[in-house]
This record gives structure tokens, C-alpha cells and sequence, in this order.
């Protein structure tokens, strides 16, 4: 069992007899407190979806779910419902757009390294990969020796989110983009 300082975002934990996901951690120091650390989990019930905000003590313990991680590849959308195939088995597993509102913007065809997390063979989550490859749809042209330093301009990419990225950047490139701070890390390979 971990700590509540050890629990990541997309893990499955059980709270008060039900199956929680962890979708946001905030910590705070409060002061008085010596030093003692407070993290604020957003879980979301896998059942339901009703949304849960509890506080916990850095050393307080909390049970993880039983769950599974399974490597997957995003096959299609249909409607509002991404369709993800399992690597080994060829299981498709179905998830709301709703659901996968963090995730959506970094999920193309072709995205490396997806997984899904199931709780008794019913999909909760998916975690993606640290840096993804994507392509750049549209941005402005840039003017050459405009200037000495590094200077950013708005990107568009292929799934509608819009990053900074170096003025060098033109539209068609593919780059890579770090899929938790949701910015540009450079050039993809070709």
C-alpha cells in the first residue's frame, strides 16, 4: 500500500469501499503544520463518474484498485467514442470522449506507447506516453535573422491543439511535444 505522496495521476485507488481514478493531485504546505504535507486527490468513481475531493496526510495510506494495464493502439473514433485496440488480444475497448478530455488532444493515429487501465475488464483511463510525435497544421511563416534571441509563435497541431514552438517551426513539420506540460521539445525524427 502507498503513501499518499507516492500516488500518481491515472491510478485506481479504493476509498470508502468503492473503485476511484485519480485525475488531479495538488499538494500544499500548510503552515503550522510542521512541515506536514497535504495532497488534494480529484477521483472520479469508476462506476458512476460522480467526481470526489478528498484531502490526505503525505504519510497516510492508500489502497490501490485492482487493475490492469494493457498496450494498446487508438484505432478510430466513432461519434463521441474513441476505439482503441488491444496490442496482444485484439480486444477493443470503447472510451467517452468525456472521459478522455485531458488525453484527446495528444491521441492521433499512429501514437506509440498508449496503455489502458481496466478495472474488472471495463476501461477507466488512459496513459499516455511522456513526449508524442505530432504534426504541425498550421503556424505563421517566419522571417530569417529577425532576431538574435529565441522567439516563440503559436502552433496549430494536427489534433487541434495549439502550442508555442520555435519561430524555425513551419507548417507540415512533425515535432515532438511533452505530453505533460504540453509543450514543444523539438524536431521528430523522419
Amino acid at each position: 500500500m502507498p503513501k499518499a505522496s507516492e500516488i500518481k495521476k491515472n491510478v485506481a485507488v479504493e476509498y470508502n469501499g468503492k473503485v476511484f481514478l485519480v485525475k488531479e493531485i495538488t499538494r500544499s504546505t500548510p503552515c503550522g503544520r510542521a512541515g506536514g504535507s497535504l495532497y488534494r486527490l480529484r477521483m472520479y468513481d469508476v462506476a458512476t463518474g460522480l467526481k470526489v475531493d478528498e484531502t490526505f496526510k503525505a504519510d497516510e495510506m492508500i489502497s490501490l484498485a485492482d487493475f490492469s494495464r494493457r498496450q494498446v493502439t487508438f484505432s478510430y473514433l466513432d461519434g463521441d467514442e474513441y476505439v482503441f485496440m488491444d496490442s496482444e488480444d485484439y480486444t477493443l475497448y470503447n472510451m467517452n470522449k468525456e472521459s478522455l478530455a485531458d488525453e484527446a488532444p495528444f491521441i492521433t493515429e499512429g501514437t506509440v506507447g498508449l496503455q489502458v487501465f481496466t478495472v474488472d475488464d471495463t476501461p477507466v483511463a488512459v496513459d499516455l506516453p511522456g513526449i508524442v510525435d505530432m504534426e504541425v497544421t498550421q503556424t505563421d511563416p517566419s522571417i530569417k535573422g529577425a532576431s538574435a534571441t529565441a522567439r516563440t509563435k503559436p502552433a496549430t497541431l494536427s489534433t487541434g491543439l495549439v502550442i508555442q514552438v520555435p519561430e524555425y517551426i513551419s507548417t507540415g513539420e512533425r515535432i515532438k511535444v511533452n505530453t505533460v506540460d504540453q509543450k514543444f521539445v523539438g524536431r521528430a525524427d523522419k
